[in-house]
């Protein structure tokens, strides 16, 4: 029997609800698999964290969590009692940058049963691939001067290394599907760093010569999302563009509940994390509204890479399944509670649609 070590952070708002939604989802997929166990250790890292110790994570949390073989992270932040920038640097950021989590990885995908804002949705199926550890999210930069004569600059960083590293793991993901990848760009009107994102991409994609590949202004690719999402397979962008193109990806499903993704260190050397991209919603912390399937597609992804695919796949069929015969929350335009949507997944995990 494969065993794991999983270091799970619940986080803030309704990361403390669709957390243990997911465990509770997870322990059951053990038990009717029965050839895997996922050990998990608990840290109440969070801003009610912070309010009392003066900080997000422990000075030595990054130790406590280098020998588990993954984190399982709900959501981070509470503005009302932390400002935002100190609750996601001081723990998301902080894990992905000192775990050396250099890919950021959000699939999006139409679902039956699922409606879209589009008219149109053609049952699209993207991945984006975003590099997580620098570009326009970089600390270089500060303030100077006061009144009309204060300026602000944030330096770009794009280093090779990094920029190669997102890009052969887009094409290494690009193989596995449809063989298709598409650069997100700007260099016709940011003149240093995609230029060189551009060259270093045209360089890359000489190794592959099966794979189909595009560049795509960020502008008119932002457009392609919602007008033909369909023609997208793997698509990589920069850390500022992957993350604006996620949110797209995952509007287009119909609620950004639904969205997962995966923080990869793509070395091994530490763990990657898995986290949802929804957010901590405090608005409707305590009140059933959750949508735990983003949380449950996250622990689909750590499945997939902890190398348990029919864990994975079953898991993803059950999403599928219960999403198919409506059993969704509000957002989704349902009614049902996080609860039902639980319950009605270990209903389908523990019936003979697993056998």
């Amino acid at each position: 029997m494969n065993t794991y070590t999983i270091a799970s952070i619940a986080g803030d708002g309704i990361g403390k609800e669709v957390v243990p939604a997911a465990w509770r989802v997870l322990k059951t997929l053990e038990r009717v698999q029965g050839d895997f166990e996922l050990h998990v250790t608990e840290f109440p890292w969070s801003c009610d964290y912070y309010i009392e110790h003066g900080r997000m994570m422990p000075e030595d949390g990054l130790e406590q969590l280098e020998a588990f073989d993954a984190v399982f992270l709900g959501a981070v932040g509470h503005p009302d009692l932390v400002p935002d920038h100190i609750s996601l640097w001081g723990l998301l950021i902080n894990i992905r940058r000192g775990f050396d989590q250099q890919i950021n990885v959000r699939p999006s995908r139409q679902f039956e049963g699922l409606s879209s804002p589009l008219a149109n949705p053609n049952q699209f199926n993207l991945m984006v691939v975003r590099e997580n550890s620098e570009g326009e999210y970089s600390e270089v930069g500060g303030r100077m001067y006061s009144g009309e004569d204060e300026i602000a600059i944030q330096n770009n960083v794009f280093s090779k290394k990094a920029v190669k590293a997102v890009m052969e793991y887009a094409f290494q993901l690009g193989k596995d599907r449809s063989g298709h990848v598409t650069s997100a760009t700007k260099s016709n009107g940011i003149v240093f760093s995609m230029p060189f994102w551009d060259e270093v991409f045209n360089e890359v994609k000489e190794n592959y010569p099966g794979i189909d590949t595009r560049s795509e202004h960020i502008d008119a690719l932002a457009a392609a999302f919602v007008t033909k999402p369909e023609t997208m397979d793997v698509v990589v962008g920069s850390n500022l563009f992957g993350d604006i193109l996620t949110d797209i990806g995952a509007a287009l499903m119909g609620s950004i509940g639904i969205a997962p993704a995966a923080n990869i260190n793509i070395n091994g050397k530490y763990p990657s994390m898995f986290e949802p991209v929804h957010g901590s919603a405090p608005d409707i912390e305590g009140q059933g509204l959750a949508n735990p399937i983003g949380q449950l597609w996250t622990a689909q992804m750590m499945l997939e890479h902890l190398g348990e695919s029919t864990a994975a796949q079953t898991l993803m069929n059950a999403i599928e399944y219960v999403i198919k015969q409506g059993t969704v929350t509000k957002d989704l335009g349902g009614d049902a509670s996080t609860e039902n949507v639980v319950k009605a997944v270990e209903e389908y995990l523990t019936s003979e649609n697993t056998k």
